[in-house]
């Protein structure tokens, strides 16, 4: 059984069908990914509102496809069907109260260069506090908090500029690495959503301190996290409330708090360590556990299956929407991120292939690219930086220079340290900017 492509009306349009061409381009429309799943009716009367008709995949039988029966066997190419027992779990829209609407103030240039120590001095901090998890010292958090704070004002004035640095930028240890980017996607998040500061460094504290509960775990336990049997993965679940303990009387606000405690919740009550569900998560640790999966999904690790591409993991969270992530969450965390994440690994139509830098929410498909090969994957002296959003502004179809595929990481012949992410000749190049 193979899968086919159908054009039908978006009125006869059903829930459970996948959705994989339009009649207008992608980016022309407010659908946050290319292919997705009908999971609702209000799916339906969004697509009905925009376009006449949609091409759907069906499953291919020896016999004829009746499409008014094609409900159970439209599957999507990019993503499974949700199966028994994933219940679906709507809840009116996020409202968050007095949103701000922040506007990048600063270059990608300028801003790379005022916080390539950030990262650093986060991953100095939390390792103080991590270290004195298990001992009976009193934990200064004043560190953390001040890198935080730092982190927060850094994504308000130029979202991309801490998100090129943390995934392009390597660390020795996994449980640091996963905490500070975590933190990073977070805080690119709930910039999106419009969250005051105050809110953000909340959000970004509780990030980084997520963690410290694996402190108390085995570092066997934690070199094969995505292989555990029944009884490991039960121990390895309480490094939540491990974390809680070791955070006890530390003076850290309720809303820290919420998130150390709450970021392995899920909507659909999957989650531990309470399998609380909706509403009941509170809503920055629903953001820290949309953040920390998709960052668990992405980051590269040793002794472990290589990593899904960023285009994959934003497909695969898009597919979980209100099942185990809020929907409207996950779309706002994909407007944030864009369908090609920076740092995804890609490769153009007409074969060049470099790394998203930075993209534009309204060009999700045509994102900023720093090309690293020409055509035929021969490295380039200089990278360049590639926007292609204004590049295909005045041509035609054909003409159009877009994104064929994601690439794997570690592909080789594409590793941006030696480059320039402005892709000009400069004296502060990747390689540089990154050896303090």
């Amino acid at each position: 059984m193979g899968v086919s492509q159908r054009k039908i009306a978006v009125h006869d349009l059903e829930v459970g069908m996948f959705v994989s061409d339009l009649d207008r381009p992608w980016h022309q429309t407010p659908f946050p990914i290319q292919g997705f799943h009908i999971r609702s009716q209000d799916d339906i009367r969004a697509l009905v509102s925009h376009c006449k008709w949609v091409s759907i995949d069906v499953a291919e039988t020896r016999g004829s496809v009746d499409l008014s029966k094609t409900n159970g066997a439209s599957f999507g190419a990019r993503g499974q069907r949700k199966g028994k027992g994933r219940d679906e779990l709507h809840l009116p829209p996020l409202s968050i109260r007095e949103p701000v609407a922040y506007k990048a103030v600063t270059t990608l240039k300028r801003e790379m260069k005022s916080s390539k120590k950030l990262l650093d001095d986060a991953g100095v901090a939390l390792e103080r506090v991590y270290a004195a998890a298990n001992t009976p010292e009193a934990r200064d958090l004043r560190p953390v908090a001040a890198v935080v704070n730092k982190m927060v004002r850094s994504v308000i004035r130029q979202p991309d500029a801490l998100l090129w640095l943390s995934r392009i930028r390597q660390h020795d240890s996994h449980v640091y690495r996963h905490a500070v980017n975590t933190s990073v996607w977070a805080l690119v998040c709930g910039r999106q959503l419009g969250l005051n500061e105050g809110l953000l460094n909340h959000l970004g504290l509780g990030c980084l301190l997520s963690q410290v509960g694996k402190t108390r775990l085995p570092e066997d336990l934690l070199s094969r996290e995505g292989q555990l049997g029944p009884e490991e993965y039960a121990l390895y679940r309480t490094y939540v409330e491990k974390g809680m303990a070791v955070l006890e009387g530390s003076g850290l606000s309720r809303a820290v708090l919420s998130v150390v405690q709450g970021h392995r919740e899920r909507h659909n009550g999957s989650g531990f360590p309470e399998g609380i569900r909706g509403d009941r998560i509170p809503l920055l640790a629903k953001i820290a556990g949309l953040a920390e999966f998709f960052e668990s999904l992405i980051e590269p690790r040793e002794g472990v299956a290589e990593p899904m591409t960023p285009a994959k993991a934003v497909t695969l969270l898009y597919d979980m929407r209100n099942i185990e992530f809020q929907g409207d969450l996950v779309e706002s965390f994909i407007r944030a991120v864009g369908i090609y994440p920076t740092g995804s690994l890609v490769e153009l139509t007409d074969g060049q292939r470099g790394i998203v830098v930075s993209h534009s929410p309204e060009r999700r498909l045509w994102p900023r690219v720093m090309v690293m090969t020409d055509r035929y994957q021969a490295p380039l002296k200089t990278a360049k930086v590639v926007d292609l959003a204004k590049y295909n502004e005045s041509r035609s179809e054909a003409e159009i220079l877009a994104i064929r595929e994601c690439l794997a990481h570690g592909t080789e012949g594409l590793d941006p340290i030696g480059y320039d992410v402005t892709g000009a000749e400069s004296r502060w190049g990747i390689g540089r900017l990154l050896s303090w």
